[in-house]
């Protein structure tokens, strides 16, 4: 592994995080037996506004019996919903050996397991064949990558023809950055932050073509301010993102809402079709 991909995989390493989680579970009272979706989806969408926004995502698209890749997927929360909901077929990609195997055991534990596979390994060497998937998800990734054509030519490559890229994710504005830390760099050396224009460029060079881009820079402040609050009045939950960030939770939480309200950075979601 380049020292890059290590850095990035520390950055989100965690010992003993399944464990973690199911004790979390029993402290709340729940049966292991009878662990649900519902349950466990505060901590396995790891990303702004969590399994709300995926669940916004599924509205734009029929993902019925779709054949889907999820690049990034950490601890599997929306291959699971995708496979649980609308009988998707799911493969789920990331570079953390920890998030993986928690996702492998999350998904046992909540009896998806048959409907979903989950592979440590690169986004910018997917080990898949050209023309395997119907469906290309992607949320908070791109800014660990450096390479945005290697990771959208990967992207193009594993999709068939005319299929469809899903992303949610975070743009720097121009030359502007965030302060640090945020969820996804403790500092710069792996915070690769692209613009939308960026993108666009790429992507239209790759032969995909825009259907839908949304802003989702307005909904992301008014979530992170509730977060704010009711962190405030309850404290941190249970089972939340505090689980995966820790004891700066509030201070790269606080990062990205600071950074969105200066303009400095912006949340888009889309749909390309190849």
């Amino acid at each position: 592994m380049n020292p890059t991909n290590t850095l990035i995989e520390n950055q989100y390493h965690l010992n003993g995080l399944f464990e973690d989680i199911l004790n979390r579970l029993k402290e709340q009272g729940i049966e292991l037996n009878a662990v649900s979706r519902t349950h466990i989806a505060g901590v396995d969408e790891f990303h702004v506004r969590g399994a709300e926004v995926s669940k916004e995502l599924v509205n734009d698209f029929d993902f019925k019996e779709k054949h889907v890749l999820d690049v990034g997927c950490g601890l599997g929360g929306p291959c699971r919903m995708l496979a649980d909901e609308f009988n998707c077929t799911v493969s789920g990609i990331d570079m953390s050996h920890e998030f993986i195997r928690t996702a492998q055991k999350l998904s046992e534990l909540v009896n998806l397991d048959g409907k979903t596979e989950f592979v440590q390994g690169d986004a910018l060497d997917l080990p898949f064949g050209n023309n395997t998937f119907d469906v290309v998800w992607t949320q908070h990734v791109q800014m660990n990558i450096e390479d945005k054509t290697k990771f959208y030519s990967e992207i193009s490559r594993v999709l068939k023809d005319k299929g469809s890229l899903i992303y949610y994710d975070i743009f720097k504005k121009e030359n502007q950055d965030v302060n640090y830390p945020v969820p996804w760099a403790n500092d710069s050396s792996v915070s690769f932050l692209g613009t939308v224009s960026n993108m666009e460029s790429i992507l239209k060079s790759l032969g995909f073509n825009k259907m839908k881009v949304t802003d989702q820079t307005g909904k992301a402040i008014e979530f992170l301010n509730g977060l704010f609050e009711k962190l405030k009045l309850h404290g941190p939950p249970k089972l939340g993102l505090n689980v995966l960030m820790g004891s700066s939770t509030k201070d790269k939480l606080g990062n990205i809402l600071n950074g969105l309200n200066e303009n400095k950075i912006e949340l888009q979601s889309g749909i390309y079709i190849k």
